[in-house]
């Protein structure tokens, strides 16, 4: 019999998606507990998935022992101690992106994880789950797409003045960064996923659609390591709204839809050189079976991680990768220079890439 792992939720924003995925995974999770400030939109919550239990006491969740997963959807600033907590306290922990404020965060919790061997980190990156995007990932594992050449990703979006009437958005202490940290990531963590790591970044970035402390829009040319190229843009400023994804290999060219927030799902498409390669590529793709995506297949592998004692799918090498980007292309617009990475301890971004005097006042909060 499959064993079921017990969750307890803390937030109530982007939480509801992760219920969602919990409530299609019901023969692996339940969720008995959730924990949240806002205590209107919590209960609400707690009432539409039968959640029997609402508490906005975080640390009343760490001292249970009847909890195998803490389940973090919180604003960015709030993620490393929690995720600190979850993990010192015994549980496994899944948590949203952006995972954390900086690279030495993200080393540090490496070292705690080191501390407590067996306990699991996932950080969210759903995206990656696409059928499109994992017929992508079959066709280069079955040698059909050849030398990679180059990346397209825009990832145009629209945010108003509404969206940022929410306290904690648009600010560098709280939301930690802007539309690259906290809307492209996802885009670009499918480019990593592919490629592998970035090796290189120009960036460009500026803030031009509303008054916010951080950038809203931004243009990136990067190097990867596996010497193909990228180039990567974000705006917040998009009346349509639009995510892309096109990659090109020397034997095919694959291209998301453009849905803004769905663009690892089908139907991509894939152009081959050749009739002959077509017919390759089109009787694999025949023969793939698509499963569950989104937050329901990650959490569905992170369960079996869990039960066999494996690697997370989305691991925290993963997250640093994402993160890697960021502070690289924060250095890059503030230098007018190419940033390499990886960020390595001495670097002078290590530690945050919030400007001087936003990290000073973070520290101290």
């Amino acid at each position: 019999m499959t064993r079921k792992l017990r969750v307890g939720v803390i937030g109530a924003g982007i939480a509801a998606r992760h219920l969602a995925g919990f409530g299609w995974n019901k023969e692996l999770f339940e969720v008995p507990v959730l924990c949240s400030l806002d205590e209107e939109r919590g209960r609400a919550l707690c009432e539409e998935y039968g959640i029997g239990e609402y508490t906005q006491d975080a640390d009343s969740l760490f001292a249970r022992d009847d909890l195998d997963i803490i389940d973090i959807s919180t604003p960015p600033s709030s993620h490393f101690e929690l995720c600190r907590k979850g993990i010192e306290s015994g549980k496994h922990v899944i948590c949203e992106k952006p995972l954390f404020g900086s690279i030495a965060e993200v080393d540090e919790m490496g070292r705690i994880l080191d501390r407590y061997p067996g306990r699991k980190l996932m950080p969210i990156f759903q995206y990656r789950y696409g059928s499109g995007l994992q017929k992508l990932k079959l066709l280069i594992e079955r040698g059909l797409a050849g030398k990679p050449f180059l990346t397209t990703i825009e990832t145009h979006w629209w945010r108003g003045p509404d969206y940022y009437a929410v306290p904690w958005r648009g600010k560098w202490a709280s939301e930690l960064g802007g539309g690259l940290l906290g809307h492209a990531i996802h885009a670009h963590d499918m480019l990593n996923y592919v490629h592998g790591p970035c090796a290189e970044v120009f960036s460009y970035g500026a803030t031009l659609v509303n008054p916010i402390e951080v950038e809203d829009t931004a243009a990136l040319s990067v190097k990867m390591q596996n010497g193909s190229l990228a180039t990567l843009s974000m705006t917040l400023g998009s009346r349509k709204e639009i995510s892309r994804l096109r990659f090109c290999f020397n034997d095919l060219v694959a291209e998301s839809i453009i849905e803004p927030y769905t663009m690892g799902r089908d139907p991509w498409t894939f152009v081959a050189g050749t009739e002959e390669h077509q017919a390759r590529i089109d009787e694999v793709l025949a023969a793939y079976v698509p499963g569950e995506d989104g937050y329901t297949r990650q959490f569905e592998l992170f369960h079996k991680a869990i039960v066999e004692d494996t690697d997370p799918p989305v691991t925290l090498q993963d997250a640093r990768n994402s993160l890697e980007l960021v502070t690289a292309a924060y250095f890059s617009q503030r230098t007018g220079q190419p940033t390499a990475m990886p960020i390595a301890a001495d670097h002078p971004l290590h530690r945050s890439w919030l400007p001087a005097g936003e990290w000073r006042a973070a520290a101290t909060v």
